[in-house]
């Protein structure tokens, strides 16, 4: 599975920059309020809370932020309407793009999201039309420079709490966890003391496409720069070789 780490590492220098930063800290908030809606303010009777403060943790999210997110979530129960919907397109060169959103607005989400793909030269497609060609997994990143435990060590605790995958990259070790058993792994992962650089379920390419023209690639970082600037969007996946 050496390939994914590519994708996984990609996505987290974008990441690293305040503005991304930013963005990224109005996701979790989303999310947080969404899994208070669905199963409460305590996280100790909410996996999926725990998750999102788990992955809140590993973008650095201060715990006072996650907290008052909670308490508002908590105060605001009736009033968090957001509705999960999910566009899948192509982009230059054919280029696999699932967006996944998180809205209070769905015509307005569902014309951002129309705009930046006509913006890049790509299209919306129906639904299906490209989640066929990625597998949905968990997928938990751990910097080696951050890890104490062996790599052996690590991949028997990963495999033992219920992994499917383990790899070895070049600055990391990545787990990889069939959707329902996720929380599991994550959490004996984080019994044990392990740093997560990135915890989530997301959507894995299984082929990728290279760009080679100038133009589409320039139109591509269009498409995705314009998503990632948008609110309402809580993911893009995609199978662009960069």
């Amino acid at each position: 599975m050496s390939g994914h780490s590519k994708f996984a590492n990609i996505k987290h220098k974008k990441e690293r920059n305040d503005a991304a930063k930013g963005k990224v800290f109005t996701v979790i908030g989303r999310e947080i309020a969404v899994a208070v809606k669905e199963g409460g303010p305590d996280p100790a009777n909410n996996s999926k809370l725990r998750d999102v403060i788990a992955k809140a943790k590993a973008n650095n999210m201060p715990n006072d932020t996650i907290d008052r997110g909670i308490k508002k979530a908590a105060g605001d129960a009736g009033s968090v309407n957001y509705e999960v919907l999910t566009y899948e397109g192509y982009g230059p060169g054919g280029v696999a793009i699932i967006v996944d959103t998180l809205t209070d607005n769905k015509n307005r989400t569902a014309a951002n999201v129309r705009s930046a793909f006509t913006k890049g030269g790509g299209n919306v497609g129906t639904p299906g039309s490209v989640s066929y060609m990625f597998d949905k997994k968990g997928q938990i990143i751990i910097d080696k420079e951050e890890c104490d435990m062996d790599p052996d060590e690590l991949m028997m605790l990963a495999l033992d709490a219920g992994a499917e995958d383990f790899a070895e990259e070049e600055d990391s070790f990545e787990v990889y966890t069939d959707p329902d058993d996720f929380s599991v792994v994550r959490e004996a992962l984080e019994k044990e003391g392990i740093p997560m650089m990135e915890a989530e379920v997301t959507m894995i390419p299984q082929t990728w496409t290279e760009l080679t023209d100038e133009d589409a690639i320039k139109k591509m970082n269009r498409i995705l720069d314009l998503l990632n600037e948008d609110d309402d969007v809580q993911a893009v996946y995609h199978n662009w070789d960069e």
